[in-house]
């Protein structure tokens, strides 16, 4: 078949995010066609250029969602459309649009409540909490769908609306909204610069409406399109289906809208703008899980945020993350004995963010080097991009110095810090697995996590594990490494002295991580559900076309007329004794194959048949008495 794989700030770009698992994925089902469709989120990703593709890719298409400048705009269509028809389209799209994200009609639209976002919260009803019914949701779901996909006609006919969706009638129409009774009370203070970031931001996740992707060459002409995540990565996909009658479906490792609230949080936006930002994400993903033929959340975690954002649970299959165990095997067959240099090390890879609370682990340690004075701590790892991550590594080094003077075993000796931080590639982890192989014990001190690659890792190394309760921590350990609640270091120093003082324990639970790991989080799992989920979406929900000759004729009869029909043509359910009046059909034969002569004398030939296999199975059973 051939698959639309649709990405954002991820493959094939060297930096993109999924970047791995999108590749392995691809080189897994050869025997499957891929068209890679992704949209850019900066100017130095694009400039760092692409991962070497395989073979069975056949083209890639790009498209930036940073760039707004007027050449941008200009090249991406006419601003406010040709005419005073198109412009009035417009005006009607765009204010029903706007009317439904100023009343909030989003899930999450004021945003997660305390400890959502960090995956604490746990909220087993799992439903949209916005207060309002079934059918109310389902009004505001069909108001901002109609809006969504008119835009998108609007945007096909026109040559692309990236101009008009910043333009003054744009920011207007947002203004009558936010002023407009039932209107979100942040909304009714948005003042122009607001209603201006609002209306930027959201011309920045609508820019895919504006490409040139859904025609017979493009996404039209695929089997199934498959989006990497939600929001505008999955919006192509939304609209290949509307143009095209292509299924869709979502695989989230990262749920989009909690993403966008942690990143919000980041960003320097006003109540209004944050307000109004949060409604539309959250119509957006609902209207992302509504169109979706399947969804395939990476975790539990995920999959509650789904349901909360409206995703209909008979969509929704868990399907693990993949990761390449080879290069761990070593280690993890070898055990504790042969390759922990010394077992009273903690180690802690990753990178380091303020997220990741490593200032709670130095806090940790220093309690925990009290009861175990030879222990040591190795963090293992590089600061994220940006200032903000390096200021923090700067802090966390000089509060290690401050709580942890130089330590030497005598007067004439080196003095040396029990806390060191290291980068993979140095000279003493030139590689990712040397660090998990000179570890006893493999810590995670989060506070804000999806899914642990490092603690995945660290199951494949046979390690054991103590980590804070957040994310899918919980759903990743199964009960194979200790959990402890976040911003508890004397939680975590008494989970990990625990550890330090009990090898045999250690073993015992480093040996059930690597077998859970090796069960449900490599590569050929990964592959293996995708390939069957593949196969039944496009059984299911197949592409109907026009078949047409060389000349573009039409071909008669080119798709056999079973394949309209619901259901299947040959079902086998079970002896046709036991339902003789269906006749061969019931036991997978169509009817135009079936022998001549009444149903009983077809049942009586398949009872006859199943006499001699019974007859001829006792004996050899008998034989081999």
């Amino acid at each position: 078949m051939r698959v639309g794989l649709l990405t954002e700030g991820g493959y094939p770009y060297v930096s993109g995010e999924a970047r791995l698992w999108c590749d392995r994925l691809v080189r897994g089902l050869g025997q499957h066609e891929f068209d890679v469709y992704a949209l850019s989120r900066s100017e130095r990703q694009e400039a760092q250029g692409w991962v070497e593709l395989p073979p069975q890719i056949g083209r890639v298409r790009t498209a930036p969602l940073w760039n707004a400048d007027d050449e941008a705009l200009r090249a991406a269509g006419p601003r406010g459309g040709r005419g005073r028809r198109a412009r009035r389209r417009f005006a009607e799209c765009f204010g029903e649009l706007a009317d439904v994200v100023c009343r909030g009609g989003g899930a999450g639209a004021d945003g997660p409540r305390s400890g959502e976002a960090d995956g604490s919260h746990d909220d087993s009803s799992a439903g949209s909490h916005d207060g309002r019914s079934g059918d109310e949701r389902d009004a505001v779901a069909d108001r901002f769908s109609n809006a969504l996909y008119g835009l998108a006609e609007l945007a096909r006919d026109e040559g692309g609306l990236v101009g008009a969706l910043r333009s003054e009638s744009a920011v207007r129409a947002l203004e009558r909204a936010c002023r407009a009774p039932g209107a979100l009370r942040p909304a009714h203070a948005a003042r122009v610069p607001d209603l201006l970031t609002a209306a930027a931001l959201m011309e920045r996740a609508l820019r895919p409406l504006s490409l040139d992707w859904y025609d017979a060459e493009g996404l039209g002409a695929v089997d199934l399109c498959h989006a990497t995540s939600g929001g505008p990565a999955a919006l192509p996909g939304l609209l290949a289906g509307h143009f095209a009658g292509v299924p869709l479906l979502v695989t989230e490792y990262g749920v989009q809208l909690r993403a966008h609230h942690l990143a919000t949080g980041d960003m320097d936006l006003s109540a209004p703008a944050r307000a109004l930002l949060a409604s539309f994400h959250g119509l957006l993903a609902a209207e992302v899980y509504r169109g979706a033929t399947l969804i395939t959340p990476g975790n539990t975690h995920a999959r509650r945020w789904q349901e909360r954002c409206g995703a209909d649970r008979a969509k929704l299959r868990t399907v693990h993350p993949g990761m390449a165990a080879d290069r761990f095997t070593e280690i993890g067959e070898g055990g504790y004995d042969e390759f922990a240099a010394d077992p009273d090390t903690l180690l802690w890879v990753g990178r380091i963010e303020p997220a990741k609370d490593l200032i709670s682990l130095l806090h940790a340690f220093a309690e925990i080097r009290a009861e175990v004075p030879g222990a040591r701590l190795r963090i293992v790892g590089a600061p994220a991009d940006g200032p903000e991550a390096r200021a923090y590594l700067a802090h966390c080094r000089a509060l290690a110095a401050q709580l942890f003077p130089d330590e030497a075993a005598g007067a004439h000796a080196v003095g040396d810090n029990p806390v060191s931080f290291e980068e993979i590639g140095g000279p003493d982890v030139p590689e990712l697995a040397d660090a998990y192989a000179c570890g006893g014990i493999v810590v995670l001190s989060s506070v804000v996590e999806g899914f642990p690659i490092s603690l995945v890792e660290a199951m494949f190394c046979g390690r054991a594990t103590v980590s804070t309760d957040v994310g899918a921590v919980v759903e990743v350990i199964g009960g194979t490494g200790l959990v402890v609640p976040p911003r508890n270091p004397r939680a975590l120093a008494e989970a990990c002295v625990a550890l330090l003082r009990d090898p045999e324990r250690r073993a015992r639970l480093g040996a059930a991580a690597r077998a859970r790991a090796l069960e449900l989080f490599t590569v050929e799992q990964n592959v293996a559900a995708f390939r069957s989920i593949y196969l039944e979406i496009v059984s299911h929900c197949p592409v109907r076309r026009d078949a047409v000759d060389a000349t573009g004729e039409p071909v008669p009869f080119a798709h056999p007329a079973e394949a309209c029909l619901p259901g299947r043509w040959a079902v086998a359910v079970g002896p046709a004794s036991t339902a003789p009046e269906l006749g061969a059909e019931a036991v997978g034969v169509p009817s135009w194959a079936a022998p001549e002569g009444p149903p009983t004398e077809v049942a009586e030939a398949t009872g006859a048949t199943e006499m001699r296999s019974t007859e001829a199975s006792v004996r050899r059973e008998g034989a081999a008495v």
